[in-house]
């Protein structure tokens, strides 16, 4: 899926959070969000996401603009596009069901009854539930494979984000939209997980990340863009991002400048 953002502004109310913003993501290309707290980057990928309407200007998927679409057709592009947050949220089973309710749940409704009476029969034939490939096979890409028969409430809290993510990747998206997916990883599995963006990519998945990491930024990314105020500052290739920004704003933001006077930031 392309992803195109074309000249986005979204407010509440009388308070606009992001102003005119125009941002593009490929098909296999890693596109990062940098920023400040409080910049609009997690609203940017609410948007990206199609949980919220642009209040102006336009986004498209693949051409399309989703919001001039019915419901049903808005719906059928949101299940193309996989969402992991900051915090992993699991349900109380064992970690393939946990992967594998994001298949399901992008399935229509004949297909998931199809599917409920074909676990059924597994179970009366096998005396087990049968595990889908595709599940396994996301689990192999964070290295929980063998642990697909654990119970959720046992996993570390790295374990679990990694859960989290195989689920967004069991689903096949043509699109992954991660807002600060390692923000509270160790390294083990912050390296873990960059490598399954990596493999997400190798797969003609475009990804959309958000991450205040900005080594990890210059690491795995195809472009980098710096929003401040809810203004897309610049976009570029990460060499250039973090070697030589064209905007001294930018320049600021990643030598790590803690400028608490705003008059002072635009000076």
């Amino acid at each position: 899926m392309n992803l195109e953002l074309d000249g986005v502004t979204y407010g509440i109310d009388d308070a606009r959070i992001l102003t005119d913003v125009s941002l593009a993501v490929g098909s296999g290309e890693v596109v990062t969000v940098i920023g400040p707290s409080g910049a609009g980057k997690t609203t940017l990928l609410r948007l990206a996401s199609l949980f919220e309407r642009p209040t102006d200007g336009a986004l498209r998927c693949d051409g399309i603009d989703p919001w001039a679409r019915s419901r049903d057709e808005r719906l059928d592009l949101r299940r193309r596009i996989g969402v992991v947050f900051q915090q992993a949220s699991l349900f109380e089973t064992s970690v393939a069901r946990n992967v594998d309710v994001g298949q399901r749940v992008r399935r229509p409704w004949p297909r998931r009854f199809r599917d409920f009476l074909q676990r059924l029969a597994d179970r009366w034939i096998h005396g087990s539930l049968t595990v889908d490939e595709r599940t396994l096979e996301a689990l192999e890409l964070v290295g929980l494979r063998d642990a697909w028969n654990r119970d959720a409430k046992s996993l570390s809290g790295g374990e679990a984000q990694r859960v989290s993510f195989a689920r967004a990747l069991a689903a096949e998206p043509d699109l992954l939209v991660l807002d600060e997916p390692t923000s509270d990883l160790d390294p083990r599995n912050t390296a873990i997980l960059e490598r399954a963006i990596e493999r997400a990519r190798g797969h003609d998945h475009g990804v959309l990340l958000a991450t205040h990491d900005m080594h990890q930024a210059e690491r795995i990314s195809d472009r980098v863009a710096f929003l401040l105020e809810g203004e897309l500052v610049e976009v570029g290739p990460p060499e250039r991002i973090f070697e030589a920004p064209r905007d001294e704003r930018t320049a600021r933001f990643v030598r790590g400048d803690l400028l608490y006077d705003e008059n002072e930031l635009f000076a």
